[in-house]
């Protein structure tokens, strides 16, 4: 799918605010409500526009533990490992990369305890090679909003 201009305008205005109505949104953009409905619309129907959600300040509902989680895997079996990692509970991101690791996990954690057990899961998951674990000390800037 190509996006034109519009597309992109409507997109970066719900990064900032998806709770903002199509009115709203209308009115910002200079646009009919109907022109910005239809164009949602195909955005959700084409899955560029996936779902909507609320932006947490995961520190203040517990979670004061980010996890930088490196994963070496054995026997090509990379995809397998990735796909079962991407289904726990705490996993923010899993990304399938290159360099001397094939997977980074981001997990956020409240205790050092379920950091340990979720490291020592993942050492158990068949094909996993070595997991190398980096702790955030600080959070400069984590936000995957691109506008």
């Amino acid at each position: 799918m190509v996006l034109d201009k519009t597309d992109e305008k409507i997109i970066n205005h719900l990064l900032v605010d998806a709770r903002q109505s199509a009115r709203q949104l209308a009115l910002k953009l200079g646009l009919s409500t109907v022109t910005v409905l239809s164009r949602i619309k195909k955005l959700e129907k084409e899955k560029v526009i996936q779902r909507y959600s609320a932006i947490i300040d995961h520190e203040k509902i517990g979670y004061s533990l980010t996890a930088i989680i490196e994963i070496i895997a054995k026997n090509d079996k990379i995809v397998d490992i990735e796909d079962e990692i991407a289904k726990f509970e705490n996993v923010c991101g899993v990304y399938d990369i290159t360099g001397s690791t094939d997977t980074i996990v981001i997990a956020k954690f409240k205790a050092r305890d379920e950091l340990s057990r979720f490291v020592k899961g993942l050492a158990s998951i068949t094909n996993v090679e070595n997991t190398i674990t980096h702790v955030v000390l600080n959070t400069t800037k984590e936000d995957f909003r691109l506008s």
